[in-house]
């Protein structure tokens, strides 16, 4: 049995301080992708026990929401100390259950713990300001009254994390949520609950007061559904699929719920024809092969002035054919398996469509045949990519590179902005003005010059445009997201 995950390979709920067996669903496989093995079994709760995880919280909303923040930063920063000593188990935790490569496993738990001490820094800055009523003709008497606004806790926050980041990206929901005052239902993937799990131990042994943190696993549907739906909930946090988010979105403004949705994206990694060639593929190959590409803003389209475009994918390809692909607990792994096996069809059935197209391909497009256990796919370069192939236009998460060719900086801005989504974007040139310009014209959350797509800062604004996101997360943005402002005025005229 893997560390982390129960002697008894099940996992329990944690609804309101106490591990809860599930009682409707059971219990559902989960299967390490480097091996297809099962490795424990994850609990399904039912709709009545996520109403119950939420009541759950909306009962200690009060306890927390005014315990001093002084006190709310001494139990995060407990948090972070755990997190910290539970390193190694967390890291091998996260490769068991998702594939991710324990070398890029063990930054991942770093940067939770980093995280958690971020948010309890950020409550020292999380407050209203004043304003100047005097200077205001209406209502008459403001040269008698003093105004100032507070952010009050938001209440009860539904945190739903995705698979590929199960630590770190629920802890960008549920770290900002306590830090506010706020207490939180979330809801990990069933793929990957363990890690959840482990982080509410770690959580409640720092201090977090019963109900402040529940978690519950099982699909959306019934789940997701019930949480969203609540009455007492009054925020979702979210990533994962654009679809998806569009539905939470739908369910949540019904109820006048407040939403911050981070969505799919197809990051373009833009080249022009005076970037430094070797850097420029090394940060390629590390944008779209990293944890096998299952990364939000993995770079997606590699969109490369055609001047340079046959030695660049060259280049890329040859990077691609030296990886090691293998387990996701070996050391030397750099590009694991991808989720499920599924994921692995999905990526078959891009590329066919691409070189169906006339897409060439210069590296991967199989199975590795030296893996025929869990989900692999060999890192992938397609050149000469046609804009109407599915790969350029639906979100291949996984390792697959597609070379679109650009003549001028007008056709790269229109492939760049030609798709409904808008989250992180590359520009590689060493004319810095040229890079700016672009940039400036470039729809999108963050856009990065000579660095690639899968940069995040986590106490920076981070967040999508168009169908990628609404709101921003990073710690003080996200902070901001989950309380309401109120303004308080005080008649001290008599």
């Amino acid at each position: 049995m893997a560390e982390g995950i129960p002697a008894s390979g099940r996992g329990a709920l944690f609804i309101g301080g106490a591990w809860v067996a599930p009682s409707g669903a059971g219990y559902a496989p989960v299967r390490d992708p480097s091996t297809g093995r099962v490795v424990g079994e994850a609990p399904i709760a039912s709709a009545a026990e996520a109403r119950a995880a939420v009541d759950a919280a909306a009962a200690a909303e009060e306890r927390w929401g005014t315990t001093p923040g002084h006190e709310r930063a001494r139990i995060l920063r407990a948090a972070a100390a755990r997190l910290a000593a539970d390193r190694e188990p967390m890291a091998r935790l996260i490769a068991t259950e998702v594939g991710k490569p324990i070398v890029d496993a063990r930054v991942e738990a770093d940067r939770a713990a980093g995280v958690f001490l971020l948010a309890a820094e950020e409550i020292r800055h999380l407050g209203g300001e004043s304003f100047p009523a005097d200077a205001y003709e209406r209502p008459a008497g403001n040269e008698h009254r003093f105004l100032f606004s507070v952010r009050d806790p938001i209440g009860v926050v539904v945190a739903i994390g995705p698979f590929n980041f199960p630590l770190n990206l629920l802890c960008h929901k549920v770290a900002p949520a306590l830090a506010a005052g706020n207490p939180v239902v979330a809801k990990p993937t069933s793929a990957a609950p363990f890690t959840a799990l482990r982080l509410a131990e770690h959580l409640a042994a720092a201090g977090v007061p019963a109900g402040a943190v529940n978690v519950v696993v099982g699909p959306g549907g019934t789940v997701g559904d019930a949480l969203v739906e609540h009455p007492r909930t009054r925020l979702v946090t979210f990533t994962g699929s654009t679809d998806v988010g569009k539905s939470i979105a739908g369910k949540a403004g019904r109820h006048a719920k407040r939403v911050i949705l981070e969505m799919g994206g197809l990051d373009p990694f833009v080249v022009l024809d005076d970037a430094p060639l070797e850097p420029t593929v090394l940060a390629a190959a590390r944008g779209v092969f990293s944890y096998s590409g299952q990364v939000c803003t993995a770079s997606k389209r590699f969109l490369v002035q055609d001047g340079i475009a046959e030695r660049f994918a060259q280049l890329l390809a040859e990077r691609a054919r030296g990886l090691k692909v293998g387990p996701a607990l070996e050391e030397s792994t750099e590009v694991g398996p991808l989720i499920d096996a599924p994921a692995v069809e999905r990526m078959e059935a891009l590329v066919d469509d691409a070189r169906a197209r006339s897409a060439k391909l210069l590296a991967g497009g199989e199975r590795p045949a030296d893996r025929p256990e869990g989900s692999f796919y060999a890192p992938t370069v397609l050149d000469e990519v046609p804009e109407a192939a599915r790969v350029l236009h639906e979100e291949p998460f996984g390792p697959i590179a597609p070379v679109v060719r650009f003549h001028d900086v007008e056709d790269a801005v229109r492939v760049a902005n030609a798709t409904p989504y808008g989250l992180q974007a590359a520009v590689y040139t060493r004319d810095i003005a040229r890079g700016f310009s672009l940039a400036k014209r470039i729809r999108a959350g963050g856009v990065h010059l000579n660095d690639p797509t899968n940069l995040r800062w986590d106490a920076l604004p981070f967040g999508g445009v168009k169908e990628s996101g609404l709101g921003r997360e990073g710690l003080r943005y996200a902070m901001e997201e989950m309380t309401e402002v109120k303004l308080i005025s005080v008649n001290y005229g008599g």
